[in-house]
């Protein structure tokens, strides 16, 4: 994606901060950690220890693991928290060891697996958060990594909403029967494996930080939201339009200095100031080669996440 400038402009440095400059509780409150969730304890305990340890005042997480599986879980804190949103829809993979309940040929199976790739249809479990009726989903990627006997290791990327017990079982009725042994998740949208951390580094760093004033332990775990939101297509506008937008105002031209040109009508788009700040999630109204042109409101707003009066 290209960036289009449509106004040069300087900003003042007295007000806002660039996100790499913000102190430690500052990253907290605007701050993600991608935890390694590890299997036992529920989500929702993991975030409430996460969020006990750093001392922020609330957490909250994407994309709930259940109490046996393990891997990538995004947990946010304070002002960050109303993101986890808009990762619930974002594709997700899997690493996940399957037994098979009767030996089988490695042609029959590779056979069975690619029918299981693109568009399929699948009926939530019994004990599921969703009402039981078919629904379709999209495997974009399915592979064996090992097999011995009857237990496989496969990795699978899906749309948000697959259940993968349910597709280790349904990929068993065509080989005899199969289900789940072991799963862990090893991406949500932008989290995956490569920048994922433990509790226990996140308490000994927050220790380090409190009683040695060592913060880069911290910072190297800490995402800050803005890092969290580089899927989406960005917006960057003048200070002189970032307390409007705070205020709950649509975007208007007037108030735009750049663009990435990809931008296309009712997309999810991230809307930042021009120190990289994140002030708010809209969506665009317009494509980006009308936005360029335009003369009236091109996104409306959403979720704001900029404290009004920051750039006041």
């Amino acid at each position: 994606m290209t960036k289009i400038i449509i106004k040069e402009s300087i900003t003042n440095p007295n007000k806002g901060k660039y996100p790499e400059m913000r102190e430690i509780r500052e990253l907290i409150e605007y701050g993600i950690v991608n935890i390694d969730k590890p299997a036992g304890p529920t989500s929702h305990l993991v975030t409430a220890n996460v969020s006990k340890i750093v001392g922020a005042s609330k957490g909250g997480h994407s994309g709930t693991l259940d109490p046996g599986v393990s891997g990538v879980l995004p947990v946010a804190f304070d002002k960050a928290t109303r993101i986890m949103e808009i990762f619930l829809k974002t594709g997700k993979e899997y690493v996940c060891l399957m037994r098979l309940h009767k030996e089988i040929d490695d042609k029959i199976l590779n056979k069975v697996f690619d029918k299981f790739r693109g568009k399929i249809q699948q009926l939530p479990p019994v004990r599921s958060a969703v009402k039981r009726q078919l629904r379709e989903r999209e495997i974009y990627k399915i592979e064996i990594l090992e097999r011995k006997d009857k237990f496989v290791l496969f990795r699978v990327s899906c749309q948000a909403g697959t259940y993968i017990r349910k597709l280790c079982s349904d990929i068993g009725v065509l080989i005899g029967g199969a289900h789940m042994q072991e799963l862990r998740r090893t991406r949500v949208g932008p989290f995956n494996e490569d920048n994922i951390t433990t509790i226990t580094e996140i308490k000994d760093n927050y220790e380090f930080w409190k009683t040695k004033k060592d913060e880069s332990g911290l910072r190297k775990n800490i995402i800050p939201i803005e890092e969290a939101v580089s899927f989406l297509k960005k917006i960057w506008v003048l200070d002189s339009a970032v307390e409007n937008l705070c205020n709950g105002s649509d975007l208007y031209s007037g108030g735009i200095s750049a663009l990435e040109d990809a931008i296309k009508k009712d997309e999810t788009i991230a809307i930042f100031t021009l120190k990289d700040e994140l002030v708010s999630i809209g969506t665009a109204r317009l494509d980006a080669a009308k936005i360029k042109n335009s003369r009236s409101c091109v996104a409306k707003n959403g979720k704001v996440f900029m404290k009004l009066g920051t750039y006041r």
